[in-house]
């Protein structure tokens, strides 16, 4: 948890009175949202776009002005979210928090994406996680096939003894892949399914990596 934060926290640094930014969802955004919370209440002015319900609610309770694309002229000028991995090339598998399509919408909808990870989430190659990929409930026995003959094995996600549910209505499948060669050419593959809405590769979208670690330091990666 502390080296989530640190590197939540550093993130936040990048934040300047006056823009409009793009707010994650999981256990490290949290903290990116905590701090952003603190330096409103300090002053600083920005507008928000939340990617999920449960980030919403905890930015309005902060004090963080949200607002909708509706109101949006241009483009987010940050994005702060996590990853449930990062590799070399700084492609990313996100979904773990059933947020993925949201956040892949205000991602690419943003100037700049910084991705706030503790050590464990940087890899070598994507694929150790299951790749999370959301799909219309209707026909989901024929998509979850379609996606196994790419050479998965899907699970669709449970909330108890109930399929998960996405804000958006849809159902999870989360995907074991093994090593995944080719992040861009999977992702192609998969949204090009009947029934798929989108999946968490985030390929090319992030433009530095804020890493905390376990010992208390901080590594910030940026693009060659």
């Amino acid at each position: 948890m502390e080296a989530k934060r640190i590197a939540a926290e550093q993130a936040v640094a990048y934040i300047e009175d006056g823009m409009t930014v793009g707010l994650g969802t999981g256990s490290t955004a949290y903290w990116a949202i905590k701090k952003l919370g603190a330096r409103v209440q300090e002053g600083l002015r920005v507008k928000a776009i939340a990617t999920s319900q449960e980030s919403e609610v905890l930015a309005k309770e902060l004090g963080i002005e949200i607002i909708t694309f509706a109101e949006l002229s241009g483009q987010l000028d940050l994005t702060i979210d996590g990853a449930d991995e990062v590799d070399a090339a700084f492609d990313l598998t996100k979904g773990g928090g059933g947020a993925l399509l949201r956040e892949k919408i205000v991602a690419s909808a943003s100037k700049r994406m910084i991705v706030i990870v503790d050590e464990s989430k940087v890899v070598e190659r994507l694929g150790a996680f299951p790749l999370p990929v959301e799909i219309v409930p209707f026909g989901w026995e024929m998509t979850l096939r379609q996606l196994e003959n790419l050479g998965c094995k899907p699970a669709v996600r449970l909330q108890g003894e109930e399929r998960f549910r996405t804000d958006n209505g849809n159902f999870i499948v989360d995907c074991a892949f093994g090593s995944i060669a080719d992040p861009g050419k999977l992702s192609v593959a998969i949204n090009g399914i009947p029934g798929v809405v989108e999946n968490g590769l985030f390929v090319r979208m992030a433009d530095g990596v804020i890493v905390g670690r376990m010992d208390g330091s901080v590594q910030e990666l940026k693009q060659a």
